[in-house]
């Protein structure tokens, strides 16, 4: 299967390139930092020989960068499934963040999945099959303090998971919304947390991986993952 990943260098990305590449499918994977990403290819192909893995730097903010990513893929056939990991947080309040952070939150967390799905749906329409992921978050589900902006972003990223639902029902595409609760990343390794309290990222990508395995007659329509004792 061609397995598009976002984001893939580190966290949930790379988790979910490593759940896939135990399988010899193909992965293309982007995220802004190259040589992270080529470490994470290295190590996926030291787990399995024949996986195949195509590497590209993209931010994801950058439509332009996300319609040639799209092409890149495109040149090895259709997309199977589609991974919209790629993510960004700055926490504040509406009332007072900085100028220019709601377009940051939702250029990243919301439009390079649009634009990159807008782009690899019409080979996936045409030969009607496929299933789309969209790493969403419990922001996109129940509003918090200090959410601001990143929040208005995830309930973006859930609506448009919703009305690809319905709209690809008639071409055999499912289209899955992962909602999780804090996973211990990169991005909470500097703070004081026990990383006990959070999920781990690989099981996130389990969950991912297992609504792979239905049959055509079934789609999870979202999964919702919180830590053992709830959010944080």
């Amino acid at each position: 299967m061609n397995i598009v990943i976002t984001g893939a260098s580190k966290g949930m990305g790379k988790a979910f390139a490593k759940q896939f590449s135990k399988e010899n499918n193909t992965l293309f994977l982007c995220s802004r930092n190259i040589n992270e990403l080529e470490e994470t290819a290295k190590e996926l192909c030291a787990l399995n020989q024949n996986v195949k893995i195509f590497c590209k730097s993209v931010d994801v903010s950058i439509k332009e960068q996300v319609l040639d990513f799209a092409i890149f893929c495109l040149k090895k056939g259709a997309t199977d499934i589609i991974i919209n990991n790629a993510g960004t947080f700055t926490p504040g309040s509406i009332y007072d963040e900085a100028e220019g952070v709601i377009d940051e939150m939702m250029s990243t967390n919301f439009l390079g999945a649009y634009h990159l799905t807008r782009s690899l749906l019409p080979k996936m329409i045409e030969k009607k099959s496929g299933h789309i992921f969209n790493i969403c978050s419990v922001a996109s589900i129940k509003a918090y303090t200090n959410g601001g902006s990143y929040g208005i972003s995830k309930h973006a990223m859930l609506g448009f998971s919703k009305n690809l639902r319905e709209e690809l029902k008639p071409f055999n595409i499912k289209v899955t919304s992962i909602i999780p609760g804090a996973v211990y990343t990169d991005s909470w390794k500097e703070s004081d947390i026990d990383e006990n309290r959070m999920m781990d990222e690989k099981d996130v990508a389990v969950m991912v991986y297992a609504s792979t395995q239905l049959s055509q007659r079934a789609c999870v329509e979202e999964i919702v993952m919180r830590p053992q004792l709830g959010d944080l």
